[in-house]
């Protein structure tokens, strides 16, 4: 996949596939409230609010109420090969799924701390990407701020834990995916053309871009 084919493919996937999936997605509303009497068990690994102390856990305080859901729907399927997720998410059904997503979005997510010597590299990835090497900019997909894309489904990874986002992006290197539609196929194709230092660069500068209050959602009550 080109880097032009890479950058239309996500163009596409704001307007095409994705609003498809996302007006279905919507067709369930979340409750935050009831996510939060449902969300005890998520707690263990990231934490009460969605921070996780444990830096191979992900943040998810914040975070997209639909790109949560969909994500467990993705474990629930193993179409994102996760046993542990799995044995949560195969219990839960698309009410709780949303339910979950609605509660974690209104929460905050602590801001993370990049390392100051990766930071141009990081900067350079984030804002410019590499055309030569047909790497596109992040936050063409994930915003200048990394809040992410709610509308077409890209998240927020802004104050993610560098270990987690750097684990991500070398499992895509290595051949991993999160199901077969358009949309999975974008990350594996990118991060195969990142060095490991393009890896650490760009996921340091991702924590440390900070976060400030959780995006409003329909979908939270």
């Amino acid at each position: 996949m080109s880097f032009r084919h890479v950058v239309a493919l996500a163009g596409l996937l704001a307007v095409g596939s994705v609003q498809a999936e996302t007006a279905a997605t919507h067709a369930i509303a979340g409750d935050a409230k009831a996510g939060e009497s449902k969300a005890a068990a998520c707690g263990a690994c990231h934490g009460s609010d969605g921070n996780s102390s444990d830096k191979q856990y992900p943040k998810i305080a914040g975070q997209q109420a639909d790109y949560i859901a969909r994500q467990l729907s993705l474990f629930k399927s193993t179409a994102r090969n996760n046993p542990i997720m799995l044995g949560f998410a195969s219990t839960l059904s698309e009410q709780d799924m949303h339910d979950l997503g609605a509660h974690f979005a209104t929460k905050a997510a602590t801001a993370g701390n990049g390392d100051q010597a990766l930071k141009a590299r990081g900067e350079q990835l984030w804002r410019s990407g590499d055309a030569k090497r047909g790497i596109p900019a992040c936050m063409s997909c994930h915003g200048p701020s990394g809040r992410g894309n709610p509308g077409s489904g890209y998240p927020q990874i802004a104050g993610q834990w560098t270990d987690y986002v750097v684990a991500k992006l070398k499992d895509w290197q290595n051949g991993t995916t999160w199901g077969e539609d358009d949309r999975s196929k974008i990350m594996p194709a990118i991060a195969k053309r990142l060095s490991e230092q393009d890896i650490n660069a760009v996921a340091s500068y991702a924590e440390g871009l900070h976060t400030a209050k959780p995006i409003a959602t329909a979908s939270a009550k």
